[in-house]
């Protein structure tokens, strides 16, 4: 049971639990018209509940939510309930940032201040069923609004439903494709050639430079040392591996195994390979 704190339009409003006397967010069709404050009610079948009293990267939902259009909210939702039936578990806390970026990128489109982001098709590749989800606001913003999306802002998008199915911020998302990023350009110059992003070798780098991150955050350590043999056998890769965990380590704050190095420059030099 809850009690109606504000009606934002006819399918959001904010609500106190009466059971707990927290805040929450309902969404659903029609939920909000003709409601009263301090009206008692059942979420119907079919609403969602979110709590707002959760503390997101960009603040707190409580705070969040006062300068969200719920228009976007209603958006969010569709795009995360898309999301739900691809990866099976996602964490709903998402919504609230979400929806504020969706809310920024949908402005700067209708000022023509559209954004280009070089890590968009890093993002294609690394987060490829993420961007695939992200897709699906297309038709929803161009029949609800008139706004046509753009690839770039869709990759920011994936950055965050990624957020929603994995335990790794956005921020952290957007680092680990900029490393791959670096990592790929000191191959690329040190081959004087361009490597194709589509390539099964590039696939496997991305994936182990985001293991590698996530490695470090958690505190966990490879098993096997490859160091001495990388370092022997393939001294460039070896040393281009040296400064992109340099890089990474900086950019986490938190020790990166020296094992590491070593392992990365195997991936760099698969990658080198293909280019020979």
């Amino acid at each position: 049971m809850f009690r109606v704190k504000k009606a934002l339009n006819h399918n959001t409003l904010i609500a106190i639990g009466m059971d707990d006397n927290q805040e929450y967010l309902l969404i659903g069709k029609g939920i909000g018209f003709g409601r009263k404050v301090s009206e008692r009610i059942e979420a119907p079948d079919g609403c969602a509940v979110y709590s707002l009293h959760e503390y997101t990267e960009r603040g707190a939902a409580s705070e969040l939510i006062k300068s969200i259009d719920p228009v976007f909210l209603e958006i969010t939702e569709q795009v995360l309930k898309e999301a739900e039936k691809i990866f099976g578990r996602i964490d709903w806390s998402i919504l609230f940032p979400m929806a504020d970026h969706i809310a920024f990128a949908v402005k700067r489109i209708q000022n023509q201040e559209q954004i280009s982001n070089p890590l968009t098709s890093d993002i294609r590749a690394l987060f490829h069923m993420e961007y695939k989800t992200a897709e699906y606001i297309r038709p929803i913003l161009k029949e609800r609004l008139q706004v046509e999306i753009d690839e770039h802002e869709i990759g920011y998008i994936a950055l965050h439903i990624h957020s929603a199915i994995e335990d790794e911020n956005v921020a952290l998302s957007m680092q680990i494709a900029r490393t791959v990023r670096e990592c790929i350009q000191l191959v690329e110059e040190q081959t004087g050639e361009s490597i194709d992003v589509m390539s099964l070798s590039y696939n496997r780098l991305m994936n182990h430079v985001r293991y590698m991150a996530a490695r470090a955050v958690r505190g966990e350590k490879l098993k096997l040392d490859m160091n001495d043999y990388m370092s022997a056998k393939f001294p460039d890769s070896f040393r281009m591996a040296s400064i992109v965990c340099d890089h990474l380590e900086h950019y986490l704050k938190k020790p990166l195994d020296e094992v590491e190095i070593g392992y990365l420059a195997m991936h760099i030099q698969r990658v080198s390979a293909e280019k020979d």
